[in-house]
Protein backbone atom coordinates (compact mmCIF):
# COMPACT_ATOMS: atom_id res chain seq x y z
CA UNK A 1 0.00 0.00 0.00
CA UNK A 2 1.23 3.59 -0.86
CA UNK A 3 -0.27 6.85 0.12
CA UNK A 4 1.07 10.57 -0.28
CA UNK A 5 1.46 11.79 2.68
CA UNK A 6 1.28 15.46 2.73
CA UNK A 7 3.72 15.94 6.32
CA UNK A 8 6.23 14.89 3.73
CA UNK A 9 5.04 16.03 0.17
CA UNK A 10 5.77 12.55 -1.23
CA UNK A 11 4.13 9.05 -2.14
CA UNK A 12 5.31 6.64 0.58
CA UNK A 13 4.66 3.16 1.05
CA UNK A 14 2.63 2.54 3.74
CA UNK A 15 3.82 0.48 7.26
CA UNK A 16 1.57 0.82 10.28
CA UNK A 17 2.60 0.77 13.57
CA UNK A 18 1.04 -2.28 14.48
CA UNK A 19 1.21 -4.95 12.78
CA UNK A 20 -1.98 -5.90 10.38
CA UNK A 21 -3.84 -2.90 12.55
CA UNK A 22 -4.54 0.55 11.26
CA UNK A 23 -5.57 3.40 13.56
CA UNK A 24 -7.21 6.36 11.62
CA UNK A 25 -8.90 9.68 12.70
CA UNK A 26 -10.53 11.82 10.50
CA UNK A 27 -12.03 15.33 11.38
CA UNK A 28 -15.70 15.69 11.13
CA UNK A 29 -18.12 18.53 10.51
CA UNK A 30 -19.39 20.90 12.97
CA UNK A 31 -22.78 20.47 12.98
CA UNK A 32 -24.78 23.90 12.87
CA UNK A 33 -26.66 23.17 9.63
CA UNK A 34 -26.73 20.13 6.80
CA UNK A 35 -23.84 18.44 5.25
CA UNK A 36 -23.12 20.15 1.68
CA UNK A 37 -22.01 18.05 -1.50
CA UNK A 38 -18.59 19.28 -0.06
CA UNK A 39 -18.86 17.51 2.87
CA UNK A 40 -19.92 14.59 1.79
CA UNK A 41 -16.21 13.63 0.04
CA UNK A 42 -14.05 13.09 3.04
CA UNK A 43 -17.27 10.64 4.06
CA UNK A 44 -16.42 8.72 0.28
CA UNK A 45 -12.61 9.46 0.33
CA UNK A 46 -12.23 7.80 4.04
CA UNK A 47 -14.56 4.98 4.48
CA UNK A 48 -13.12 3.66 0.61
CA UNK A 49 -9.63 4.20 1.78
CA UNK A 50 -10.85 2.43 5.01
CA UNK A 51 -12.33 -0.63 2.94
CA UNK A 52 -8.84 -0.90 1.02
CA UNK A 53 -7.11 -0.80 3.57
CA UNK A 54 -8.84 -3.70 4.96
CA UNK A 55 -9.19 -5.55 1.52
CA UNK A 56 -5.20 -5.60 2.13
CA UNK A 57 -5.93 -7.74 5.22
CA UNK A 58 -6.06 -4.63 8.22
CA UNK A 59 -7.81 -4.44 10.69
CA UNK A 60 -9.05 -0.65 10.54
CA UNK A 61 -9.78 1.64 13.82
CA UNK A 62 -12.07 4.24 12.28
CA UNK A 63 -12.19 7.15 14.83
CA UNK A 64 -13.88 11.05 13.52
CA UNK A 65 -15.86 13.45 15.70
CA UNK A 66 -18.12 15.96 16.39
CA UNK A 67 -17.39 19.61 16.79
CA UNK A 68 -20.72 20.15 18.91
CA UNK A 69 -18.98 23.45 20.63
CA UNK A 70 -18.79 26.39 18.17
CA UNK A 71 -20.07 30.16 17.96
CA UNK A 72 -22.15 29.13 14.29
CA UNK A 73 -24.13 26.67 16.60
CA UNK A 74 -24.35 29.49 19.17
CA UNK A 75 -25.44 31.87 16.48
CA UNK A 76 -28.13 29.16 15.06
CA UNK A 77 -29.53 28.15 18.54
CA UNK A 78 -30.19 32.35 19.51
CA UNK A 79 -31.85 32.12 15.94
CA UNK A 80 -34.04 29.24 15.86
CA UNK A 81 -34.59 29.64 19.88
CA UNK A 82 -33.56 26.35 20.86
CA UNK A 83 -30.45 24.90 22.59
CA UNK A 84 -27.32 24.10 21.26
CA UNK A 85 -28.04 20.33 22.17
CA UNK A 86 -31.01 20.22 19.74
CA UNK A 87 -29.35 21.76 17.08
CA UNK A 88 -26.78 19.26 17.00
CA UNK A 89 -28.82 16.33 17.75
CA UNK A 90 -30.77 17.35 14.74
CA UNK A 91 -27.43 18.10 12.78
CA UNK A 92 -25.80 15.10 13.68
CA UNK A 93 -28.76 12.87 12.81
CA UNK A 94 -28.59 14.16 9.18
CA UNK A 95 -25.38 13.91 9.03
CA UNK A 96 -25.65 10.23 9.97
CA UNK A 97 -28.35 9.46 7.61
CA UNK A 98 -26.17 11.32 4.61
CA UNK A 99 -23.43 8.48 5.71
CA UNK A 100 -25.59 5.47 5.36
CA UNK A 101 -27.32 6.55 2.14
CA UNK A 102 -23.45 7.12 0.78
CA UNK A 103 -23.03 3.49 1.77
CA UNK A 104 -20.27 4.28 4.46
CA UNK A 105 -19.59 2.31 7.59
CA UNK A 106 -19.97 4.61 10.80
CA UNK A 107 -16.64 5.12 12.60
CA UNK A 108 -16.34 5.43 15.99
CA UNK A 109 -17.93 8.91 16.39
CA UNK A 110 -16.63 11.11 19.66
CA UNK A 111 -18.71 14.27 20.57
CA UNK A 112 -16.59 17.95 21.77
CA UNK A 113 -18.77 17.75 24.65
CA UNK A 114 -18.28 14.43 26.00
CA UNK A 115 -14.56 15.04 25.88
CA UNK A 116 -14.45 18.32 27.78
CA UNK A 117 -13.25 17.97 31.22
CA UNK A 118 -10.36 16.18 28.77
CA UNK A 119 -9.87 19.42 26.98
CA UNK A 120 -9.84 21.61 29.68
CA UNK A 121 -7.24 19.55 31.71
CA UNK A 122 -4.70 19.71 28.53
CA UNK A 123 -5.07 23.06 28.21
CA UNK A 124 -4.27 23.46 31.87
CA UNK A 125 -1.15 21.28 31.16
CA UNK A 126 0.05 23.30 28.44
CA UNK A 127 0.16 26.70 30.75
CA UNK A 128 2.22 24.56 33.36
CA UNK A 129 4.75 23.49 30.18
CA UNK A 130 4.83 27.10 29.53
CA UNK A 131 3.88 26.76 25.63
CA UNK A 132 0.60 28.54 26.43
CA UNK A 133 -0.43 31.55 27.90
CA UNK A 134 -3.35 33.31 29.10
CA UNK A 135 -4.45 36.84 29.06
CA UNK A 136 -7.84 37.74 30.73
CA UNK A 137 -9.10 34.68 31.00
CA UNK A 138 -8.22 33.48 27.36
CA UNK A 139 -5.44 30.93 26.32
CA UNK A 140 -3.77 31.23 23.48
CA UNK A 141 -0.89 29.03 22.23
CA UNK A 142 2.53 30.02 22.01
CA UNK A 143 3.30 29.07 18.21
CA UNK A 144 6.71 30.36 18.62
CA UNK A 145 7.94 27.44 21.41
CA UNK A 146 7.48 24.83 18.23
CA UNK A 147 10.82 24.67 16.04
CA UNK A 148 8.94 22.95 13.78
CA UNK A 149 5.81 24.72 13.25
CA UNK A 150 4.64 25.18 9.57
CA UNK A 151 6.22 21.75 8.19
CA UNK A 152 2.85 20.52 7.53
CA UNK A 153 1.79 23.12 5.20
CA UNK A 154 5.54 24.36 4.06
CA UNK A 155 5.53 27.46 5.44
CA UNK A 156 7.71 29.04 7.32
CA UNK A 157 6.64 31.30 10.64
CA UNK A 158 8.40 34.69 9.70
CA UNK A 159 6.26 34.18 6.20
CA UNK A 160 3.79 33.03 7.97
CA UNK A 161 3.46 36.55 10.13
CA UNK A 162 4.17 38.72 7.31
CA UNK A 163 1.63 37.13 5.16
CA UNK A 164 -0.95 36.58 7.48
CA UNK A 165 -4.50 37.75 7.25
CA UNK A 166 -5.43 37.46 11.05
CA UNK A 167 -8.14 39.83 12.94
CA UNK A 168 -5.81 41.91 15.30
CA UNK A 169 -5.77 40.95 18.69
CA UNK A 170 -3.60 42.87 21.22
CA UNK A 171 -4.36 39.82 23.86
CA UNK A 172 -2.09 37.33 21.47
CA UNK A 173 2.35 37.60 21.77
CA UNK A 174 2.07 36.71 18.23
CA UNK A 175 0.00 37.04 15.65
CA UNK A 176 -0.08 33.27 14.74
CA UNK A 177 -0.92 31.94 18.33
CA UNK A 178 -4.19 30.49 18.45
CA UNK A 179 -6.74 30.17 20.63
CA UNK A 180 -7.18 27.57 23.01
CA UNK A 181 -9.94 28.99 25.77
CA UNK A 182 -12.39 31.94 24.78
CA UNK A 183 -14.14 32.99 27.68
CA UNK A 184 -17.43 33.98 27.38
CA UNK A 185 -20.58 34.93 28.74
CA UNK A 186 -23.13 33.97 26.37
CA UNK A 187 -23.79 30.42 24.99
CA UNK A 188 -23.07 26.93 26.15
CA UNK A 189 -20.01 27.12 28.52
CA UNK A 190 -17.65 25.44 30.86
CA UNK A 191 -16.00 26.38 34.07
CA UNK A 192 -12.48 26.04 34.00
CA UNK A 193 -9.50 27.70 36.33
CA UNK A 194 -9.50 30.23 33.63
CA UNK A 195 -12.68 30.97 33.95
CA UNK A 196 -16.33 30.23 32.15
CA UNK A 197 -15.79 29.64 28.58
CA UNK A 198 -15.55 26.89 25.70
CA UNK A 199 -12.52 25.65 24.35
CA UNK A 200 -10.57 26.87 20.93
CA UNK A 201 -11.29 24.70 17.94
CA UNK A 202 -7.88 22.97 17.42
CA UNK A 203 -7.31 21.41 20.65
CA UNK A 204 -10.55 18.88 20.70
CA UNK A 205 -9.50 16.76 17.95
CA UNK A 206 -5.42 16.48 19.40
CA UNK A 207 -7.78 15.88 22.60
CA UNK A 208 -9.96 13.17 21.45
CA UNK A 209 -6.76 11.51 19.40
CA UNK A 210 -4.53 11.36 22.19
CA UNK A 211 -7.63 10.05 24.69
CA UNK A 212 -8.85 7.11 22.58
CA UNK A 213 -5.57 6.27 20.85
CA UNK A 214 -3.25 6.77 23.55
CA UNK A 215 -0.47 8.04 21.20
CA UNK A 216 0.67 8.62 17.80
CA UNK A 217 -1.89 7.37 15.31
CA UNK A 218 -0.93 5.67 11.65
CA UNK A 219 -3.24 7.60 9.59
CA UNK A 220 -5.10 11.50 10.44
CA UNK A 221 -7.16 12.61 7.49
CA UNK A 222 -9.60 15.50 6.48
CA UNK A 223 -10.06 18.07 3.77
CA UNK A 224 -7.23 19.83 2.04
CA UNK A 225 -8.66 23.12 3.35
CA UNK A 226 -7.77 21.47 6.94
CA UNK A 227 -4.38 21.20 6.39
CA UNK A 228 -3.18 25.34 7.52
CA UNK A 229 -4.42 26.18 10.20
CA UNK A 230 -6.51 23.18 12.02
CA UNK A 231 -4.10 20.51 11.33
CA UNK A 232 -0.57 22.28 11.87
CA UNK A 233 -1.84 23.56 15.29
CA UNK A 234 -2.82 19.64 16.10
CA UNK A 235 0.27 18.74 15.11
CA UNK A 236 2.31 21.76 17.36
CA UNK A 237 0.02 21.04 20.69
CA UNK A 238 0.99 17.26 20.49
CA UNK A 239 5.04 17.93 19.90
CA UNK A 240 4.97 20.74 22.75
CA UNK A 241 3.19 18.40 25.01
CA UNK A 242 3.59 15.03 24.27
CA UNK A 243 7.15 15.61 22.00
CA UNK A 244 6.15 13.07 19.22
CA UNK A 245 4.45 13.01 15.93
CA UNK A 246 0.42 13.04 15.98
CA UNK A 247 0.31 10.77 13.06
CA UNK A 248 2.70 9.51 11.01
CA UNK A 249 0.55 10.17 8.10
CA UNK A 250 -1.32 12.89 6.98
CA UNK A 251 -4.26 12.19 4.44
CA UNK A 252 -5.97 15.10 2.61
CA UNK A 253 -8.75 15.22 0.25
CA UNK A 254 -8.55 17.50 -2.39
CA UNK A 255 -11.63 20.61 -2.82
CA UNK A 256 -14.83 20.51 -4.74
CA UNK A 257 -16.06 23.16 -7.37
CA UNK A 258 -19.62 23.27 -9.01
CA UNK A 259 -19.30 24.12 -12.88
CA UNK A 260 -15.73 25.20 -12.18
CA UNK A 261 -16.73 27.61 -9.35
CA UNK A 262 -15.76 27.21 -5.85
CA UNK A 263 -18.90 26.11 -3.63
CA UNK A 264 -20.04 29.22 -1.69
CA UNK A 265 -23.01 30.67 -0.29
CA UNK A 266 -22.28 34.17 -1.66
CA UNK A 267 -22.08 32.80 -5.34
CA UNK A 268 -25.21 30.51 -4.45
CA UNK A 269 -24.39 27.24 -5.69
CA UNK A 270 -24.39 25.37 -1.98
CA UNK A 271 -25.58 22.49 -2.24
CA UNK A 272 -26.66 20.00 0.16
CA UNK A 273 -25.82 16.48 0.07
CA UNK A 274 -28.89 15.11 1.22
CA UNK A 275 -30.69 16.70 -1.94
CA UNK A 276 -28.32 15.30 -4.49
CA UNK A 277 -28.66 11.71 -3.00
CA UNK A 278 -32.59 12.38 -3.07
CA UNK A 279 -31.77 13.21 -7.05
CA UNK A 280 -29.30 10.77 -7.87
CA UNK A 281 -29.43 7.68 -5.15
CA UNK A 282 -26.57 7.25 -3.18
CA UNK A 283 -24.66 5.30 -5.61
CA UNK A 284 -24.45 7.56 -8.08
CA UNK A 285 -23.46 10.54 -5.89
CA UNK A 286 -20.46 8.24 -4.42
CA UNK A 287 -19.56 7.08 -7.87
CA UNK A 288 -19.48 10.76 -8.54
CA UNK A 289 -17.14 12.10 -5.69
CA UNK A 290 -14.87 9.05 -6.47
CA UNK A 291 -14.47 10.34 -10.25
CA UNK A 292 -11.43 12.27 -9.20
CA UNK A 293 -8.63 11.40 -7.68
CA UNK A 294 -9.07 12.31 -3.41
CA UNK A 295 -5.50 14.48 -4.13
CA UNK A 296 -7.23 16.53 -6.58
CA UNK A 297 -9.97 19.08 -6.88
CA UNK A 298 -13.41 17.90 -7.88
CA UNK A 299 -15.63 19.56 -10.41
CA UNK A 300 -19.63 18.57 -10.48
CA UNK A 301 -21.11 19.19 -13.68
CA UNK A 302 -24.29 17.96 -15.79
CA UNK A 303 -21.57 15.90 -17.66
CA UNK A 304 -19.69 14.47 -14.67
CA UNK A 305 -23.36 13.99 -13.16
CA UNK A 306 -24.24 12.02 -16.79
CA UNK A 307 -20.74 10.02 -16.04
CA UNK A 308 -21.40 8.62 -13.09
CA UNK A 309 -25.37 7.62 -13.99
CA UNK A 310 -24.52 6.41 -17.16
CA UNK A 311 -21.39 3.95 -15.42
CA UNK A 312 -23.06 3.00 -12.55
CA UNK A 313 -25.91 1.69 -14.41
CA UNK A 314 -23.91 -0.08 -16.96
CA UNK A 315 -22.35 -2.32 -13.92
CA UNK A 316 -26.14 -2.46 -12.10
CA UNK A 317 -26.94 -3.59 -15.80
CA UNK A 318 -24.95 -6.54 -15.92
CA UNK A 319 -25.23 -7.45 -12.41
CA UNK A 320 -28.86 -8.09 -12.75
CA UNK A 321 -28.33 -9.79 -15.94
CA UNK A 322 -26.16 -11.78 -14.11
CA UNK A 323 -28.68 -12.44 -11.35
CA UNK A 324 -31.09 -13.71 -13.79
CA UNK A 325 -29.01 -15.70 -15.59
CA UNK A 326 -28.33 -18.24 -12.50
CA UNK A 327 -31.58 -18.19 -11.57
CA UNK A 328 -31.36 -21.73 -11.23
CA UNK A 329 -28.73 -21.80 -8.57
CA UNK A 330 -28.42 -20.60 -4.84
CA UNK A 331 -26.46 -17.37 -4.49
CA UNK A 332 -23.11 -18.28 -4.14
CA UNK A 333 -19.39 -17.18 -3.95
CA UNK A 334 -16.64 -18.30 -6.86
CA UNK A 335 -13.25 -18.07 -6.98
CA UNK A 336 -12.32 -14.05 -7.82
CA UNK A 337 -11.08 -13.65 -11.32
CA UNK A 338 -7.36 -12.52 -12.05
CA UNK A 339 -8.59 -9.35 -12.42
CA UNK A 340 -9.29 -8.47 -8.86
CA UNK A 341 -5.41 -8.41 -8.18
CA UNK A 342 -5.34 -5.91 -10.60
CA UNK A 343 -7.54 -3.83 -9.15
CA UNK A 344 -6.73 -4.22 -5.98
CA UNK A 345 -3.16 -2.86 -7.36
CA UNK A 346 -4.54 0.40 -8.36
CA UNK A 347 -6.06 1.01 -5.32
CA UNK A 348 -3.14 0.37 -3.16
CA UNK A 349 -1.77 2.98 -5.62
CA UNK A 350 -2.51 6.03 -3.43
CA UNK A 351 -5.99 5.49 -4.01
CA UNK A 352 -5.70 5.56 -7.95
CA UNK A 353 -9.43 4.93 -8.60
CA UNK A 354 -9.51 6.21 -11.95
CA UNK A 355 -7.43 2.72 -12.76
CA UNK A 356 -9.02 0.94 -10.60
CA UNK A 357 -12.72 1.97 -12.11
CA UNK A 358 -10.45 1.09 -15.94
CA UNK A 359 -10.61 -2.09 -14.47
CA UNK A 360 -13.90 -2.81 -12.88
CA UNK A 361 -15.11 -2.20 -16.74
CA UNK A 362 -13.17 -4.44 -18.10
CA UNK A 363 -14.89 -7.20 -15.64
CA UNK A 364 -17.93 -5.61 -16.86
CA UNK A 365 -16.94 -6.62 -20.32
CA UNK A 366 -15.71 -9.93 -19.56
CA UNK A 367 -18.87 -10.85 -17.73
CA UNK A 368 -21.61 -9.37 -20.97
CA UNK A 369 -19.29 -11.52 -23.08
CA UNK A 370 -19.91 -14.79 -20.56
CA UNK A 371 -23.73 -14.10 -20.72
CA UNK A 372 -23.88 -13.82 -24.23
CA UNK A 373 -21.45 -16.94 -25.05
CA UNK A 374 -23.25 -19.99 -25.24
CA UNK A 375 -20.69 -22.11 -24.12
CA UNK A 376 -19.95 -20.16 -20.84
CA UNK A 377 -19.72 -22.34 -17.69
CA UNK A 378 -21.95 -21.35 -14.89
CA UNK A 379 -18.56 -21.59 -12.69
CA UNK A 380 -16.86 -18.75 -14.85
CA UNK A 381 -19.87 -16.46 -14.82
CA UNK A 382 -20.51 -17.50 -10.99
CA UNK A 383 -16.55 -15.97 -10.51
CA UNK A 384 -16.73 -12.85 -12.62
CA UNK A 385 -20.40 -11.84 -10.78
CA UNK A 386 -18.31 -12.41 -7.14
CA UNK A 387 -15.39 -10.36 -8.45
CA UNK A 388 -17.27 -7.20 -9.41
CA UNK A 389 -19.32 -7.41 -7.24
CA UNK A 390 -16.21 -7.36 -4.71
CA UNK A 391 -14.69 -4.79 -6.21
CA UNK A 392 -17.89 -2.57 -6.38
CA UNK A 393 -17.85 -3.57 -2.14
CA UNK A 394 -14.61 -1.78 -1.98
CA UNK A 395 -15.47 1.06 -3.83
CA UNK A 396 -18.58 1.58 -1.53
CA UNK A 397 -21.62 0.72 -4.01
CA UNK A 398 -24.13 -1.59 -3.21
CA UNK A 399 -25.42 -4.22 -5.25
CA UNK A 400 -27.78 -6.11 -3.31
CA UNK A 401 -29.47 -8.98 -5.01
CA UNK A 402 -33.21 -8.83 -6.95
CA UNK A 403 -35.77 -9.75 -4.96
CA UNK A 404 -38.55 -11.31 -6.85
CA UNK A 405 -41.69 -12.80 -6.19
CA UNK A 406 -42.70 -16.41 -7.47
CA UNK A 407 -44.76 -14.95 -10.33
CA UNK A 408 -41.44 -13.21 -11.55
CA UNK A 409 -39.33 -15.68 -11.16
CA UNK A 410 -42.17 -17.81 -12.94
CA UNK A 411 -41.75 -15.11 -15.73
CA UNK A 412 -37.81 -15.30 -15.71
CA UNK A 413 -38.22 -19.15 -15.75
CA UNK A 414 -40.57 -18.83 -18.76
CA UNK A 415 -38.45 -15.73 -20.82
CA UNK A 416 -35.42 -17.95 -20.52
CA UNK A 417 -37.26 -21.20 -21.47
CA UNK A 418 -38.80 -18.95 -24.89
CA UNK A 419 -35.41 -18.03 -25.84
CA UNK A 420 -34.19 -21.45 -25.34
CA UNK A 421 -36.83 -22.83 -27.96
CA UNK A 422 -36.30 -19.49 -30.41
CA UNK A 423 -40.01 -18.75 -29.63
CA UNK A 424 -38.85 -15.51 -29.82
CA UNK A 425 -42.97 -13.61 -30.23
CA UNK A 426 -42.98 -15.30 -26.72
CA UNK A 427 -39.68 -14.37 -25.24
CA UNK A 428 -40.26 -10.97 -26.48
CA UNK A 429 -43.88 -10.97 -24.09
CA UNK A 430 -42.38 -12.69 -21.68
CA UNK A 431 -39.72 -9.65 -21.17
CA UNK A 432 -42.23 -6.94 -22.05
CA UNK A 433 -43.73 -8.18 -18.66
CA UNK A 434 -40.40 -7.92 -16.92
CA UNK A 435 -39.84 -4.65 -18.12
CA UNK A 436 -43.01 -3.08 -16.88
CA UNK A 437 -42.21 -5.09 -12.94
CA UNK A 438 -38.82 -3.48 -13.17
CA UNK A 439 -36.99 -6.61 -13.04
CA UNK A 440 -35.49 -6.13 -16.66
CA UNK A 441 -34.46 -3.00 -17.94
Amino acid sequence: MRLYNSYTNQVETFKSIKENEVSMYVCGPTVYNHAHIGNARPIVVFDTLKNILEACGYHVHFVSNYTDVDDKIIKQAIESNQSEEEITTTYITAYEHVRQQLNASTPITIKVTETMDKIIDYIESMVKEDIAYVNENDVYFNVSSIEEYGQLSNQKIEDLISGARIEKNDKKKNPLDFTLWKATDHGIKWHSSFGEGRPGWHTECVVMILDHFKGTIDIHGGGMDLKFPHHENEIAQCKGTHHHALANYWVHNGMLNIDGEKMSKSLGNVIWAKDYIQELGGNVVRWLLLLAHYRSPLNISAETIQQAQSEVEKIQTVLKQTRLALMDLPLQTGILTPLYEAFLDACKDDMNINLAMSVVFEQVKQLNQLLRSKTSSKDDIVSADTTLRKMMSILGISTPHPQLSTEEVSLVFAWNQAKKDKDFTLADHYRSQLIERGVLS
